[in-house]
């Protein structure tokens, strides 16, 4: 796939278009009504500027409050149903803010992006546009907290390689060539569903929180995962409030409360995760170029992050983390580890 200044200013204008769409409708209404929105952008090059490979980048869009479950584009009517089916709507909601929508994208690509024919021994190419819809609920009893959410993509637009090629082209590096070779070449619709259930364990003042979480979903990625979080720091927002450890790839959990002026923390934690399908290396109903069976993928995954996060007196929250995971591919090239950092910016309203 060659880049011409049409495709990528075509290409541009739609991802815009698209998401300045979505930003206008989800912000309807008073600033009280909205809580907060967040912009995030994902790079394995914020680590290291000489790495693109793997989960390479993604960009999303976040606004939670009230509002966002009325928006054109929000799935909380059918999330809504699917929490009935499991009886979760017998906890109350946390509270009326929240509710939050998610727009974005993400890609992977193997470690040689030079070479324009399949390559079957390293991950394939792949990547999502979604929208996301999420809302917490809180059980009093035994401190915890349940977050589910309803995701609807398309894998395979040729937007997401377009984007791609036109920043390496101004950088200067390496073209990725390969895209026409991603997971479902030309669109296929998509989807998951996700739950987790989080508890508290230990809580020292406003110093410092440490609680577990049991996580599980079902679709383009179906899995179930066991992990811990901790935060240190000047902490002054309920700890069900900030939720690094759901964060998917590029879809992800914003905080729902605005904490003090002087609140700031550094994160950590770790997921032991068993996945049972993940389309992003096995493909959906299209054929594609590159894929794996389940018995080339590893059952086994463990996670790690780190980060730190900072609130001003602007109502503005800067966060910085780290993240990384053992290999998906049990041979080949793709038999790696793989890490990336995030830049996440939020805006809360009063």
């Amino acid at each position: 796939m060659k880049i011409t200044t049409r495709t990528l200013r075509s290409s541009s204008a739609l991802i815009v278009g698209v998401f300045m769409l979505a930003s206008s409708a989800a912000t309807m209404g008073s600033d009280e009504a909205r809580k907060s929105r967040s912009y995030a952008l994902d790079n394995d090059a914020l680590i290291n500027s000489r790495r693109d490979k793997d989960y390479s980048f993604g960009f999303n869009m976040t606004f939670r409050g009230q509002g966002v479950e009325d928006q054109w584009a929000s799935l909380h009517q059918p999330l809504d149903w699917l929490d009935r089916a499991i009886r979760l709507d017998q906890f109350a909601q946390i509270s009326p803010n929240s509710a939050q929508i998610e727009y974005g994208f993400y890609a992977f690509t193997p470690d040689e992006l030079s070479e324009s024919e399949p390559i079957h021994d390293d991950r394939p190419y792949a990547s999502l546009i979604f929208i996301s819809s999420s809302h917490g609920r809180y059980q009093e009893t035994g401190e915890v907290s349940w977050q589910s959410s309803l995701t609807v993509g398309i894998l395979g637009l040729d937007i997401t390689g377009d984007i791609q090629e036109g920043v390496h082209s101004l950088t200067d590096s390496t073209k990725p060539r390969g895209w026409d070779n991603q997971i479902s070449d030309g669109g296929e619709p998509t989807a998951r569903y996700s739950l987790a259930r989080q508890q508290l364990l230990y809580k020292n003042g406003s110093t410092l929180e440490i609680k577990a979480s049991t996580q599980g979903s079902v679709g383009y990625l179906t899995e179930a995962s066991w992990g811990m979080t901790l935060r240190a720091g000047s902490i002054h927002t309920p700890w069900y409030s900030f939720n690094p450890e759901l964060t998917s790839y590029g879809e992800r959990s914003i905080p729902t409360d605005l904490g003090k002026a002087d609140e700031h923390y550094f994160w950590a934690g770790f997921a032991l995760t068993a996945r049972a399908y993940n389309v992003f290396l096995q493909g959906q109903f299209r054929d594609s170029e590159v894929t794996y069976d389940s018995g080339d993928t590893n059952l086994g995954i463990a996670k790690a992050w780190a980060g730190y996060t900072h609130v001003f007196d602007s109502g503005y929250s800067l966060s910085y983390s780290l993240r990384g995971q053992t290999s998906e591919l049990k041979n080949g090239d793709g038999d790696r580890s793989s890490y990336w950092a995030s830049l996440s910016l939020t805006k809360f309203f009063y």
